[in-house]
């Protein structure tokens, strides 16, 4: 059934497709109740929320991530926090019941080593709240595909270049789960990537292949940042550009200002900039909301066990990360669709005008 939420705040409104995972967004509706063609700015209350059950990670010592190349940017090496309980997910999932689509579950370790984690993905679909997660795969289970399968509409393997990479991949579509692959885009794996779609080399049966780019957030270094400069940024994009693959290429919006200064055929209405603060947020397992989940220092974070996540959302903090996204840029022809990129890290916005 199609979920469709009227924003009367804003004057828009939203579909979802539980089954499929589409979304589609009017524009600010006219008088005569018409898509005017102008984009809303934000939602009364966000329609995804990334919520991080995990409060430090299991797999922490074997230093799976550092092992790939990635540094773990909610420092799950070094920070270990108690997981978020089921009564503080519940709170939140009730207060999202007829209002938000999706839940990404993340946090600083695998979602689906939670100790609760069934429980946690009946909750979601209890409330008409569809889970999706990102983990290694590193403890996944033919049981734990199992449960993905009933409760999830579909499921990241982090591109971690492993023989366990490939086997969990196998493991999730013999299960029949809707499965991505979550791959970083930094310096250190540009060259690779590159190749990869040069060749068509992922594993046939995914769903897709999301770039996240690569920020200097917790373990995150600052030398793995790409350049608008850089050439191989350039043929990233003209690879993306190419299509006519037997899988999706799909992009954090993080990347659209890297989509918008190098990309030819990739039409706006594919596309959508920043989305913190304004269709998205983040709650950590010590229930802060932050517009964003690299806002790791809490600049914008509001608390959940004081604020109801509405009030979080209303709140001037919450206005405060908007306002860039407002007024950056604002002589720029492209500004409309990246409107000048991430609020809280400017050296990892592709646009070779902001960089200078």
């Amino acid at each position: 059934m199609i979920q469709k939420i009227v924003d009367k705040k804003y004057n828009f409104i939203t579909m979802f497709n539980p089954l499929t995972g589409s979304y589609v967004r009017t524009g600010i509706l006219n008088e005569a109740g018409w898509d005017s063609g102008v984009d809303p700015f934000q939602a009364s209350f966000p329609h995804l929320i990334d919520v991080g059950i995990m409060g430090h990670c299991i797999h922490g010592k074997t230093g799976l991530c550092l092992k790939a190349g990635i540094g773990c940017y909610q420092s799950g090496l070094t920070v270990y926090e108690p997981n978020m309980s089921v009564d503080d997910f519940l709170t939140i999932a009730e207060q999202c019941r007829d209002r938000v689509n999706q839940f990404a579950l993340g946090g600083r370790g695998d979602p689906d080593q939670h100790e609760y984690f069934e429980e946690i993905l009946r909750i979601c679909r209890e409330n008409e709240i569809v889970p999706n997660y990102t983990t290694s795969g590193f403890g996944m289970t033919k049981e734990l595909a199992e449960i993905s399968k009933q409760y999830c509409g579909a499921v990241a393997v982090s591109w971690y270049r492993n023989d366990y990479t490939l086997k969990v991949i196998e493991i999730l579509l013999e299960a029949g789960v809707k499965t991505n692959i979550h791959y970083v885009l930094g310096n250190n794996s540009i060259d690779e990537a590159i190749s990869r779609l040069e060749r068509n080399e992922f594993p046939r049966g995914i769903n897709g292949v999301i770039f996240l780019l690569h920020k200097p957030v917790g373990l995150g270094k600052a030398e793995n940042v790409l350049s608008p400069h850089d050439p191989r940024v350039a043929e990233f994009f003209r690879q993306v550009d190419r299509g006519n693959r037997q899988f999706k290429v799909g992009l954090d919006s993080c990347c659209v200002p890297g989509v918008v200064n190098f990309c030819r055929n990739v039409i706006p209405e594919a596309i959508d900039t920043c989305e913190g603060g304004r269709f998205s947020c983040y709650i950590s397992p010590e229930m802060i909301m932050t517009p964003c989940s690299f806002d790791q220092d809490l600049n914008y974070g509001v608390s959940l066990k004081e604020n109801s996540i509405e009030e979080a959302w209303n709140s001037q903090i919450f206005e405060r990360f908007r306002e860039s996204l407002r007024k950056r840029c604002p002589d720029c022809a492209k500004r409309e669709s990246c409107m000048g990129g991430c609020p809280l890290l400017q050296e990892i916005v592709l646009c070779k005008e902001i960089n200078n």
